[in-house]
């Protein structure tokens, strides 16, 4: 039976419900006030309370982008959704609602404080992302695998556990199970955990958790082995020369090629595929080892690029401080010989001078803005050209290592043909001492029939090399394309970004000695 709270009808999460809720959970102060008439931004909320709302559904949590804490306990939620925004929550509720599984949760990396007490929960999976894990309540479930507990063994920060209320809480070596295999929890079931009993647990289990710890550990070297494959990979993958570091082209040549695995049967091509696979993957590896130290070449680049424009902008915001500073000063001293005179038209004549004062800053600050932009510009175009050339001087040198590639392949397939057109002959004349399999004989009724398998094979070998070619040239040429692009882009919202705030520093300044104008106090 599902849990209900009240008459209320099953509902949904929605805007008006979260409004009502963030209405009511702000400060009752008169900021609080104000803020809830002017109305407030979800992704400035950082704790919101959910309970007893008969909630059936989670959703459109996506703006509070920077909540901290959730309270969803005491609803009727079935499924665990919607929380994938929420990358910043570190507590989180789930107590008394209808939950069957543990799920959607990857996201949540910094959670903390888990509580799912009270669901309907059988099996402890689907937390790994949750790495800073310390608080775990999953008492009053239905959880009845001990051996499901070994899962929670990598959660490294985990102290603290409830499982009171599931099946495996009777069990009667319960405790003492928990003890030995989760050696780092500090309380269990809200007791805090007797140490003594933990050695003792831990000396009852000891031949099991030895193996569990062997185990453990070739599991961890295999994912540590993995992830620096993965890492390498993703290397290769930056300088466009991923899988050139071995075999790997020439075998794909053979993977869909019918024809010549048939061909590797006859007398002769075993030994000329040898030495068309070695003369081969040395060219493959001249391609790899070259992409790898132009990648180098292209990232010391780019780093010394931006290394130039940190170094620009920053220069060029001191002179700008520099220039405000000095000009708050001397403004700060007009304001207060302003406010001292009497005279009407010497306030005037000192208000001219400040305003004709925050024109001129105007005047340099944008000046300033526009010798950065040409300083900037000029630092651009330099890094388009040298970063153009060096993608143009790689991709020139790869595509001539290629052609070595195809003039391999046509090497091998000349010799291919006249090996096949001899065995041809040799076959016709009953000469042939070699036992072939059906299906290669079955290549030899004729010339046009062997010439074209021949053909054929050959006409693949180039086509995985040709596809090779332009796939590396097409990235190479669209990683350019794109960074350039990129850098632009951000000058130009760069210079946009500073306009704008000179704009908005000018007319805060010219707004307050307007007011003083007016009559107004200056602070």
């Amino acid at each position: 039976m599902n849990r209900m709270y009240g008459s209320m009808e099953p509902r949904v999460m929605d805007d008006d419900m979260l409004k009502v809720a963030v209405g009511e959970q702000g400060p009752r102060d008169e900021a609080g006030q104000l803020a809830k008439q002017e109305g407030i931004l979800f992704k400035d909320v950082l704790s919101l309370q959910l309970d007893f709302q008969n909630i059936l559904r989670i959703d459109n949590l996506w703006q509070f982008e920077n909540l901290r804490k959730l309270q969803l306990d005491n609803n009727i939620i079935e499924r665990i959704e919607g929380l994938e925004n929420l990358i910043h929550l570190v507590w989180l509720d789930l107590s008394f609602n209808n939950i069957e599984a543990i799920e959607g949760l990857d996201t949540l990396v910094n959670l903390e404080d888990l509580s799912l007490f009270n669901n309907r929960i059988s099996k402890i999976d689907s937390l790994d992302a949750l790495v800073k894990l310390q608080v775990l309540s999953l008492g009053n479930n239905q959880i009845g695998n001990m051996m499901n507990l070994i899962y929670l063994r990598k959660f490294k920060c985990l102290r603290t556990l409830s499982l009171s209320g599931n099946p495996i809480a009777e069990a009667e070596d319960y405790k003492m199970f928990i003890y030995a295999y989760l050696p780092d929890l500090v309380y269990l079931d809200f007791r805090r955990i007797d140490e003594h009993a933990k050695e003792l647990a831990e000396m009852k289990n000891q031949y099991s958790i030895d193996e569990l710890k062997h185990r453990e550990n070739l599991m961890q070297i295999r994912q540590e082995e993995e992830q620096a494959r993965r890492m390498k990979l993703e290397e290769h993958k930056m300088a466009f020369v991923e899988h050139l570091d071995g075999s790997y082209l020439f075998d794909s040549m053979y993977v869909e090629d019918v024809e010549g695995s048939k061909l590797s049967y006859l007398p002769g091509v075993g030994e000329l595929l040898e030495a068309y696979k070695d003369k081969f993957v040395i060219i493959c590896l001249n391609i790899f080892e070259y992409g790898l130290k132009q990648q180098e070449k292209r990232k010391a680049e780019l780093d010394t690029f931006n290394e130039c424009i940190h170094e620009a902008i920053q220069e060029n915001q001191e002179q700008g401080r520099l220039k405000i500073a000095k000009f708050e000063e001397e403004h700060l001293m007009n304001l207060n010989t302003i406010q001292e005179e009497t005279d009407l038209l010497n306030i005037e004549k000192m208000i001219m001078e400040c305003s004709e004062d925050i024109t001129e800053l105007f005047n340099v600050l944008m000046t300033l803005e526009m010798q950065l932009v040409e300083q900037l510009e000029e630092a651009i175009n330099m890094f388009e050209r040298n970063i153009i050339d060096l993608v143009g001087l790689f991709i020139e040198n790869v595509q001539s290592l290629m052609a070595q590639c195809r003039d391999l392949e046509n090497h091998h397939h000349e010799k291919l043909l006249e090996i096949a057109i001899n065995t041809l002959e040799k076959t016709a004349k009953g000469e042939l001492d070699e036992d072939l399999p059906e299906d290669v004989r079955a290549l030899f009724v004729d010339k046009d029939t062997i010439v074209n398998a021949v053909g054929a094979s050959h006409d693949i070998h180039l086509l995985k090399i040709d596809n090779r070619e332009d796939e590396l040239v097409t990235r190479a040429n669209s990683w350019c394309t794109h960074l350039v692009d990129k850098i632009h882009r951000d000058e130009v919202m760069r210079n946009r970004k500073r306009v704008k705030e000179i704009n908005q520093y000018i007319d805060h300044m010219q707004s307050e000695l307007d007011n003083l104008e007016c009559g107004d106090p200056i602070d």
